[in-house]
């Protein structure tokens, strides 16, 4: 009977994406187990985060773990990374004295050998940076690890570099907890009444707020079952006006005539329009019923 394939989530930064591995050939792997694979920036050391067991075979194309980490494995990846800012610091003032303007070099990253040593950087414009001067610059200084240059969008920036948020917490959500990023829209901010000002939805990296999706699926469907605003409904107090909605509490708040504006749960009304539309129904003569009129004839 064939070896049941054992697939594991490997995470290689604290707060970051976890990515899948074939961990078969090593089935006494378990959870915070430190391992050594090979990813498409060398060789990595990563952490065991999930273990994922597949009634079917192994998909195809996700590369298999070579090894569990050693001790000494540990001690070679913390010596590369003791040199990452002094590298970091080299490569911005190289880009500085090529008056490479616009461009920022963020963090400085070796692969778990020191194989590969990859420079990330940022630009202000959506235009294409040419680093072909600094990167070779930085591929003779060093030798032999071999150098890339990889840019990173602004919520990356920010992750990278933490710090308050724009809601004044102490760390931001992007360093905090959030392992990927949520495409986000002014919409979402529409639909929860959020003002629009770029203050109260950009957050520190200059995009909008990755919380404004936080609620947005739970506003929407509420939403859905309230009436819009200015739209008539009956309530028991009256027919009135809607003047604004709580989503979150299922309620609505209606301007009634004569007496002002008061609250009820979303089950206390009932659109004007259909009740109209019912009580129009129940007022016009039955084609099928007889005329009382005529059978007093």
């Amino acid at each position: 009977m064939p070896m049941q394939p054992l697939i594991v989530g490997i995470r290689f930064v604290d707060i970051g994406k976890a990515y899948h591995f074939d961990a078969t050939s090593v089935p006494q792997i378990k959870v915070g187990d430190r391992v050594i694979v090979e990813t498409s920036r060398g060789k990595q050391l990563g952490e065991v985060v999930q273990i994922v067991k597949s009634p079917s075979p192994a998909p195809e194309g996700w590369k298999p773990i070579e090894r569990i980490a050693t001790a000494r494995d540990l001690v070679l990846r913390r010596t590369w990374a003791q040199k990452e800012v002094e590298a970091m610091v080299t490569c911005r003032e190289r880009s500085a004295q090529l008056r490479l303007h616009g461009v920022k070099v963020v963090a400085a990253e070796y692969s778990f050998d020191g194989a590969r040593l990859t420079f990330m950087f940022s630009t202000e414009s959506e235009d294409k940076a040419d680093l072909k001067s600094l990167r070779h610059d930085m591929q003779k200084l060093y030798l032999p690890s071999q150098v890339e240059m990889r840019q990173i969008g602004p919520r990356d920036v920010a992750k990278m570099l933490g710090g308050m948020g724009a809601c004044g917490l102490e760390s931001r959500c992007c360093s905090k907890f959030l392992t990927e990023f949520s495409p986000i829209s002014i919409k979402m901010a529409k639909e929860q009444g959020i003002s629009l000002t770029p203050q109260e939805i950009t957050g520190m990296c200059g995009r909008l707020r990755c919380c404004l999706v936080y609620e947005y699926e739970q506003y929407a469907a509420a939403r859905k079952e309230l009436p819009k605003r200015n739209k008539h409904v009956v309530t028991p107090m009256g027919e009135g006006k809607v003047v604004d909605v709580s989503p979150l509490l299922m309620t609505v708040r209606v301007e009634l005539l004569g007496t002002g504006v008061r609250e009820f749960m979303r089950e206390e009304i009932e659109p004007w329009d259909e009740l109209e539309a019912l009580r129009r129904k129940s007022q016009q003569p039955c084609e099928n019923c007889p005329n009382p009129e005529k059978s007093k004839l």
